[in-house]
């Protein structure tokens, strides 16, 4: 697979993104909690990956809450013609900085509204509706009477398109028979690959997968082999890993987040790294998975 290849785009509802664009999370405080040690420092990262061609930028108004969203309005409105900003509903923090589900038509709504202030936007791109039925991960359960509210706000035209996010394979089927979906944004990255049957079928149906924690989250991936693939590559174990995500599946849209500049232009970098089927195979063992 060429750089080319590598680096090019894929549909987001009725755009086209870059697949490697940027996740706005960490621009809060510690924890996702309260503003960021260096707002100046927040807005930088986010005009950087603007300048360096990024057009998917993936966020939400419970990061911070609120923080987040005001600095990537500070930082880029006007945004460009090109740029496509994705957030996420269904979740509330509490005071002491917990993450808790807020799934009513009423909390939606307010989200859908939080989001537009502060972002200052007419109309979301896309939302995602993140599943809350287990704060640690997918859980099963009905999902028809929050996403049929989200549908409703994207009737009255506040919401482009729907998005879901934490979900189990039952809970996508379940969704688009109640609205049409263009992206899942599930937790996946190189060694943990629950949604690799997911993934191909996602493709099938042009729909895009954005992996959260595609580097481990606030566990970052650590592996032999990884390190070992990096050094003999000449790059760093988080671009292997950024790499090798863009190679598994063309669907799969990457958003890592960084709240520095130079940690922002390492990960794009991972754009023109090529990785051999050989080094893909080595790689798949870091999960225990035999390549075919």
């Amino acid at each position: 697979m060429s750089n080319t290849d590598q680096a090019r785009t894929y549909a987001l509802g009725d755009r086209n993104v870059k697949r490697l664009g940027y996740g706005a999370m960490q621009l809060a405080g510690k924890g996702v909690f309260g503003p960021p040690k260096d707002r100046d420092a927040a807005v930088a990262v986010l005009r950087e990956a603007v300048k360096a061609g990024v057009n998917h930028i993936d966020t939400s108004d419970f990061y911070g809450p609120h923080v987040t969203n005001q600095i990537i309005r500070e930082a880029l409105h006007p945004y460009p013609d090109d740029l496509v900003i994705v957030t996420k509903i269904g979740a509330v923090r509490g005071a002491d900085g917990s993450w808790n589900p807020a799934f009513s038509a009423e909390q939606l709504g307010q989200a859908v509204h939080d989001n537009l202030r502060n972002l200052d936007l007419d109309t979301l791109d896309v939302v995602n509706l993140r599943i809350m039925f287990d704060v640690h991960g997918p859980a099963e359960g009905s999902i028809e009477e929050p996403l049929t509210a989200l549908a409703e706000l994207q009737r009255k035209g506040l919401v482009r398109h729907i998005g879901l996010s934490n979900v189990t394979p039952a809970q996508v089927a379940e969704g688009q028979g109640i609205a049409k979906i263009v992206c899942v944004q599930n937790q996946y990255n190189l060694a943990h690959r629950q949604d690799d049957a997911m993934i191909d079928d996602l493709a099938r149906d042009g729909i895009a997968y954005v992996p959260f924690f595609p580097l481990g989250g606030f566990s970052p991936l650590q592996s032999s082999i990884l390190s070992d693939v990096a050094q003999r590559l000449d790059a760093t174990p988080m671009q292997v890993a950024l790499a090798w995500l863009l190679r598994r599946a063309p669907n799969i849209l990457l958003i890592p987040g960084t709240s520095s500049v130079g940690h922002l232009r390492e990960n794009l970098a991972a754009a023109e790294l090529q990785l051999s089927d050989d080094v893909i195979a080595e790689l798949d063992g870091v999960a225990g998975i035999r390549s075919a």
